[in-house]
C-alpha cells in the first residue's frame, strides 16, 4: 500500500453504540452549558435572548459539526440532511459552519483502513492490485473512496465503508432526533417521529453496497445509449456489502465548471434538470441525494458523470401524478388544479388554516410565475430564492405547522432543491418553461 501526502484528518472511527450515545450526549451537555451561560450573562445584563439565538451561536454549531464529523456514520449524515435542507434560511456564518458537513469528514488511518479490508477480502487483498492509493479521494459520512489500479492495469474507485457504521444507525437516529427534539427548534404540534423512522430505514439501505450496485446497474440500464451521461461499471469480484468497487472515471469536481464557458455550463444545468425529470415521470425512481459530490463533469467526453447510488428510491405513481398535475397547472396558472394538486401531495389538509393555504399558494406562484415571466431562467438571479426564505420564515412565524406528508414528497422535494442549487452554483440560464413542458407534454 503505497502512501501520499496527507490529506485532512486521519482519526479513527468510533465503532461502539455506548461510546457514540455518550459522545452525544456529552455534546448536548456541553451545548446546553453554554446556553445556560449565555442567558445567564444576558439576564444580568438586562438583555434576555431568544433560546434560538443562544442555540444557534457559531461556537455551538462548531462544536456539533465537529463532534459529528468525528463520529461520522448516521450522526454525519443527519447533520449534512439538516445542513443541506437549512439553505438560506440559516445566518450565513452558520451555513458555512454547517458546510464543513457537506465538504468534508475526517478518514480512517491506514491501520483502520487495512483492518476493514481485510475482514472484507480476506489477509491477501492486497496482491490484486497493482497499485492502492491509502490517502483516500473523497471522504463522507457512511464511507470513504480511494483509486486504485488492479494488476491488469484497470483504474478502479473503491468505496469502503467506516467500521461500525450500519450497527449504529438507529442508536445514532434515535440520539440525534432527540437532541433535535429538546432544541426548541421544530414547531410545536410538528410529529417528526415518522421521518425520524423514515430516516433510519434510508440510512439502513445506503449501508448495503449491494443494494447500491444494483442501483447503479439499474440505472445504468436506464441511460444506456444517451451520450449526455457516464456511469461507472460495478467490478462484481471486489464487491461486498461493506466494499463497493466501480470503474474510476476521470473527471472533475462541478465546483470546478464554475469558471468555464456559459454555455459548458447552461449544458451540465440542463442535463441534471432533464436528468431529474426523467426521473420522476418517466424511470419512477429517483437518485435522492442532490449533493454536489455525487455529480462530476468529464471534459473528454463533455459528460455529465453520476456517482453514489445509495439513496436511490422508488417513487409512487400517484406521487408523480400530482406533481405532473400540480407543474402543469402551475404553468398555465390554473388556480383550482394547483390547488386539487397540491392538496393531493398533502402540502396541506381539511384543517389548514386559510391564511395558510393563501400563503402556500404564493409562493408556488412564485416559484411558477419566475419560470413562466423568463424565455430563459437566470440561475444566478437570487431574487426568488430571498422570496422563498422570507414567504417561508413568515409562514412558520405565523403559527404554521406542516401536516405529515407522504415521505416520497420530501425525497422529491429534496431532489428538485438540491438540482436547482446545483444550477444555480453554475449560473446557468435555461429555457425552463420549454424543458419542462417538452418533458412533461
Amino acid at each position: 500500500m503505497t502512501q501520499p501526502p496527507s490529506f485532512g484528518r486521519a482519526v479513527p472511527v468510533p465503532q461502539h453504540r455506548a461510546w457514540r450515545a455518550a459522545r452525544l450526549g456529552g455534546m448536548a451537555l456541553n451545548v446546553a452549558g453554554s446556553v445556560a451561560a449565555h442567558r445567564a450573562q444576558g439576564f444580568l445584563r438586562g438583555e434576555p435572548a431568544a433560546w434560538r439565538d443562544l442555540l444557534l451561536t457559531p461556537a455551538n454549531i462548531g462544536r456539533i459539526t465537529n463532534e459529528l464529523a468525528r463520529m461520522r456514520g448516521a450522526a454525519m449524515k443527519l447533520g449534512q440532511l439538516i445542513s443541506m435542507d437549512a439553505g438560506d434560511v440559516l445566518p450565513p456564518e452558520l451555513s458555512q459552519i454547517m458546510a464543513r458537513l457537506r465538504a468534508e469528514a475526517d478518514f480512517m488511518p491506514p491501520a483502520q483502513l487495512k483492518q476493514v479490508l481485510t475482514q472484507a477480502w480476506g489477509p491477501d487483498w492486497l496482491r490484486q492490485f497493482k497499485r492502492f492509493d491509502v490517502r483516500p479521494i473523497a471522504a463522507a459520512s457512511i464511507g470513504q473512496v480511494h483509486r486504485a489500479a488492479l494488476r491488469d492495469g484497470r483504474d478502479v474507485a473503491i468505496k469502503v465503508q467506516y467500521p461500525g457504521v450500519a450497527q449504529s444507525i438507529d442508536s445514532d437516529v434515535a440520539n440525534v432526533a432527540a437532541l433535535v427534539k429538546l432544541s426548541g427548534l421544530i414547531p410545536k404540534g410538528f410529529e417528526i417521529d415518522p421521518y425520524v423512522e423514515e430516516a433510519r430505514k434510508q440510512l439502513h439501505e445506503e449501508t448495503d453496497y449491494l443494494l447500491e450496485a444494483a442501483h447503479l446497474r439499474k440505472f445504468r440500464s436506464l441511460l444506456d445509449g444517451s451520450d449526455r451521461y457516464e456511469l461507472p461499471v460495478v467490478q462484481d469480484d471486489l464487491t461486498v456489502p461493506t466494499v463497493l468497487t466501480m470503474t474510476f472515471i476521470d473527471s472533475v469536481p462541478l465546483e470546478a465548471v464554475a469558471d468555464l464557458d456559459q454555455s459548458i455550463r447552461n449544458q451540465i444545468a440542463r442535463d441534471l434538470v432533464d436528468l431529474v425529470l426523467r426521473e420522476i415521470f418517466d424511470f419512477g425512481v429517483v437518485q435522492s441525494d442532490p449533493n454536489f459530490a455525487n455529480f462530476r463533469y468529464n471534459a473528454q467526453t463533455r459528460r455529465l458523470v453520476l456517482l453514489d447510488f445509495g439513496a436511490t428510491r422508488i417513487i409512487q405513481r400517484d406521487i408523480a401524478g400530482a406533481y405532473r398535475a400540480l407543474i402543469l397547472a402551475g404553468l398555465a396558472d390554473e388556480t383550482e388544479a394547483m390547488k386539487t394538486a397540491a392538496q393531493g401531495l398533502g402540502l396541506w389538509n381539511d384543517a389548514t388554516a386559510p391564511d395558510h393555504v393563501a400563503r402556500l399558494m404564493k409562493m408556488m406562484r412564485l416559484v411558477f410565475s419566475a419560470i413562466n415571466d423568463r424565455t430563459d431562467y437566470d440561475f444566478s438571479d437570487q431574487r426568488l430564492t430571498r422570496q422563498m426564505n422570507a414567504e417561508g420564515i413568515a409562514l412558520a412565524e405565523s403559527g404554521f405547522v406542516p401536516p405529515p406528508v407522504p415521505i416520497d414528497v420530501l425525497f422529491v422535494q429534496r431532489k428538485l432543491a438540491g438540482v436547482f442549487l446545483i444550477a444555480a452554483n453554475l449560473k446557468a440560464r435555461l429555457p425552463l418553461r420549454q424543458i419542462i413542458t417538452g418533458r412533461l407534454g
